[in-house]
């Protein structure tokens, strides 16, 4: 819960309910408090709610007063799979690293940009995915809504022998890759630690401190790799399990998601922040069949962060890496497939009102 964002629905919701002599409108909490009995009754619910999910101990932690961002982020990422099949072979096979550049536009937890993708400027191959989040990030606790799309290919660098795979280089662009999910979590230390200093750039961590969170994750796989295009010599060392030399996962999982994270604050001005999370859970759906079954499944999200604020809070840059990574393991073939991204963000906070 934010104060601006909540303000204007105030504004608005009593605009419409109150009605009366028109005034000049205001942003300001007190000056809506004065308008009579019900928006002071708002305002007040209103910050109960503020200090609820946004209160915390000023000696770990700070907000940045400022309301608005401007950032410029850079990002580069390349994706990765690899297999176990049952008669001991071993596929090993990843995309080349792709970069973007993009401009953002922040007001408390709304944000808007644009994304360039530069390595096809520059000669590269058009790497982009379609990608989509969501986040509401407050000291209490996180959310986010992901979809994650890719169909554009990859590339076959070990094939072969589990223990002694060859090694290749040979383009593969039949995959259709999808994912989207749901996840929320509680931080247990909210008072002290701050997820939003060291990844949102939302609040500036003063003193180390960690907390462990917990929480739900609800998503769906949809993996396929279509194998048939392979030379004959590559393709004969399938197993006779995969129909038509396909792999295809179509599951949906309901998860615990389980987590640590800690922010260092090893200079001033200078927060490095770590968040480990597996992710375990049930999975019910068709992994390379067409018999629906219900098994364990396996998700995990790494991330580290090194970010410095200005004396003032108005500049900021941060540096994050994050690694995904889903386990899928039929009794019979072992899949492990995941993105490893890397971000350059540079910003400025500012007020308008």
């Amino acid at each position: 819960m934010n104060r601006r964002l909540a303000s204007l629905v105030v504004v608005f919701v009593l605009a419409a309910l109150c009605g009366g002599e028109a005034r000049a409108l205001s942003f300001d909490l007190d000056s809506i408090a004065q308008w009579g009995k019900f928006p002071r009754f708002v305002v007040n619910t209103y910050r109960w709610g503020d200090r609820f999910f946004n209160g915390y101990d000023t000696t770990y932690v700070a907000g940045t007063g400022y309301k608005f961002n401007a950032k410029i982020i850079t990002e580069s990422w390349l994706d990765g799979y690899r297999f176990v099949t049952p008669n001991n072979k071993y596929i090993l096979m990843h995309s080349d690293p792709s970069t973007s550049v993009g401009v953002y536009l922040s007001y408390l937890a709304l944000s808007g940009g644009y994304d360039v993708n530069v390595s096809k400027l520059m000669g590269g191959v058009d790497r982009s995915r379609q990608r989509f989040r969501f986040g509401f990030n407050c000291m209490l606790f996180a959310a986010e809504i992901y979809f994650i799309k890719n169909d554009i290919g990859t590339t076959i660098k070990r094939f072969g022998d589990k223990n002694h795979p060859a090694h290749l280089n040979i383009g593969f662009d039949a995959i259709n890759n999808y994912t989207w999910g749901i996840d929320a979590y509680y931080f247990f230390n909210h008072k002290r630690y701050s997820e939003a200093a060291s990844f949102n750039f939302s609040r500036v961590q003063k003193k180390s401190q960690g907390a462990f969170y917990t929480g739900f994750s609800i998503y769906t796989q949809k993996l396929g790799f279509d194998f048939s295009g392979l030379p004959p010599q590559l393709r004969d060392q399938l197993p006779d399990t995969w129909p038509d030399y396909r792999y295809s996962v179509n599951t949906h999982n309901y998860a615990l998601r389980l987590g640590y994270g800690y922010n260092w604050v090893f200079a001033p001005k200078w927060v490095l922040g770590v968040s480990e999370s597996p992710i375990v859970g049930i999975r019910k759906g068709y992994v390379n069949s067409d018999i629906e079954k219900v098994s364990f499944s396996l998700y995990n999200r790494a991330k580290l962060s090194v970010v410095w604020n200005s004396a003032n809070g108005r500049f900021f840059f941060g540096a994050i890496g994050k690694f995904d990574v889903a386990i899928v393991n039929d009794a019979r073939t072992t899949y492990a497939g995941g993105v490893v991204s890397g971000e350059a963000v540079f910003g400025v906070r500012f007020n308008i009102w």
